[in-house]
């Protein structure tokens, strides 16, 4: 794909010629019971193997490797590109009007098959989202990928990377240490940075020593289960030697992330009525109950069947979110009456948006705040005594950006990069795999993703780059009016790698 990459990679090239041969001897997918590390660290016939005997550590011209369970992942990535908080000269924290990351490129994985990752924890499959995880970072560090999800042979020229941004919270929650631990064990000397210490350190920005306040963690169900966030803020609390006392409020925002990805189990824009598999909230869920007692607080959009029911619309029997913004609206007030509810309740001072599909919308997270601020019932505001007057939404990415660039200044791996040649890749169901189950839209089904067994190694996915089969519509949209540079970037890729081309409200756009 890049001969500049290909120029890293030649001393291995006659030894993987040799093992990508033998691998396609037998186009099946390859399954062992075996542990993935063991696979990746020594079974050169496993397609997961990974030369790290001879992988170019502390090389500053490589990119810098990037993923998430999907494409929530590009606010961390929107945030680290569009970053100016150094003086690019002197490396001192003042802005320069100089982009500090403009001289890097970057690898970005988006796992979007087994995505969302927050479902697992709650349903028993730990194991099997530390596969995932693992499986992520595997590809970081390889150069294998497929050209598309059709193709039984893979490609060899992607690079490897020299540093490592876990972009999403539920992976960082379970899986960080044993990324680490995975390093240790391969001799392999790279940082690895998650989202949520970079969190927690912002919203402690934004807080005096001696305040009483509390801190709302909006998040995945799985990052919620894991308690990564109350456990990092205790420990800076402690660090910080903070004097005041705080109140930390998780909501887990069951099906949030899933719908801002298009996920079918948790929206589809074209329902017009009540759909057997949605997995959302509702009335009858047992974990995320939707209230009909306050109805009127969450102020569903109900119109273009934003939200769908059965029933009298006054008086339903069922309901079932169908639009990012009402899933949103359902989760902002489900975290508000916590705080209301709670006996020992602070104000809250500032929320944590612990998943990074949620600053896509940030501004509707804020307005919805705005909006319950001002709430009267019987003449009496609701929430307005629980709450600060401006609440300070908390972005993670922007620590991490910050993060990151101290890294590379502290261990000299300043890159002289386009950052135009970075790369996209999203996983795909592997159909070449005949244990896949697949719904009618060519995804896995819901049954299968979380019913898989961890320790079978199999390739269930396959890495392909970013193109107009595998990206929503809807994501495609919000790509670009949200994150342009993003955006402006994969168009790059594409453009250079395979040319997809799309129709759009009758425009040709290239993606």
């Amino acid at each position: 794909m890049n001969q500049k990459k290909s120029l890293l990679l030649r001393p291995h090239l006659i030894y993987l010629f040799l093992a990508f041969n033998l691998y396609h001897c037998n186009p099946e997918p390859h399954t062992s019971k075996n542990n993935l590390d063991e696979a990746i660290l020594s079974d050169t016939s496993s397609f997961y193997y990974v030369d790290v005997k001879n992988y170019p550590v502390k090389n500053k011209k490589l990119p810098i490797g990037i993923f998430d369970s999907g494409t929530g992942g590009l606010t961390v990535m929107d945030a680290i590109v569009n970053y100016d908080g150094f003086n690019n000269q002197n490396k001192n924290l003042s802005s320069d009007g100089i982009l500090d990351f403009e001289k890097e490129c970057f690898i970005y994985l988006a796992d979007q098959a087994n995505m969302p990752y927050g479902n697992y924890p709650s349903l028993n499959k730990t194991d099997v989202l530390k596969e995932h995880i693992l499986k992520d970072l595997q590809f970081l560090l390889s150069n294998k990928y497929y050209q598309s999800s059709g193709d039984e042979e893979f490609e060899i020229d992607k690079s490897p990377v020299k540093a490592i941004v876990i972009a999403c919270n539920t992976a960082t929650a379970y899986g960080m240490e044993d990324i680490e631990a995975f390093l240790k064990k391969a001799n392999l000397d790279i940082k690895v940075i998650g989202v949520i210490n970079a969190g927690v350190k912002g919203a402690f920005e934004n807080l005096s020593n001696n305040e009483n306040c509390s801190i709302g963690v909006m998040a995945t169900e799985g990052t919620v289960l894991s308690n990564g966030y109350l456990n990092a803020i205790n420990k800076y609390k402690i660090d910080l030697g903070y004097k005041g006392e705080i109140k930390t409020f998780q909501q887990a925002g069951i099906g949030l992330a899933g719908a801002i990805d298009g996920v079918i189990d948790y929206i589809n824009t074209r329902a017009t009525e009540i759909r057997n598999e949605y997995k959302g909230p509702s009335l009858t869920s047992k974990d995320a109950k939707i209230d009909l007692s306050i109805l009127n607080r969450y102020n569903f959009d109900w119109s273009k069947n934003r939200i769908l029911y059965s029933g009298e619309k006054n008086n339903p029997t069922e309901i079932q979110i169908n639009s990012i913004e009402n899933y949103i609206y359902y989760n902002v007030v489900s975290l508000l009456e916590q705080i209301k509810n709670s006996k020992s309740a602070k104000p809250l001072k500032t929320i944590i948006l612990g998943c990074t599909h949620y600053p896509f919308y940030k501004n509707i997270f804020a307005q919805k705040l705005e909006e319950l601020y001002n709430l009267k019932e019987d003449g009496n505001y609701v929430y307005r005594k629980f709450l600060h007057k401006e609440i300070t939404l908390i972005d993670p990415a922007l620590n991490t950006a910050k993060e990151l660039y101290e890294y590379l200044g502290e261990n000299n791996l300043f890159g002289d990069n386009e950052l135009n040649k970075s790369e996209f890749y999203i996983s795909v169901p592997n159909v070449q795999n005949k244990n896949t189950q697949l719904d009618s839209l060519g995804n896995f089904t819901y049954e299968y993703k979380y019913g898989r067994t961890a320790g079978i190694l199999q390739e269930y996915v396959k890495q392909v780059p970013f193109n107009k089969t595998n990206l929503h519509p809807d994501v495609i949209d919000m790509l670009r009016e949200k994150t342009p540079l993003i955006f402006k970037l994969i168009t790059d890729f594409n453009q250079t790698n395979s040319k997809t081309e799309f129709i759009r409200n009758n425009n040709l756009v290239i993606l």
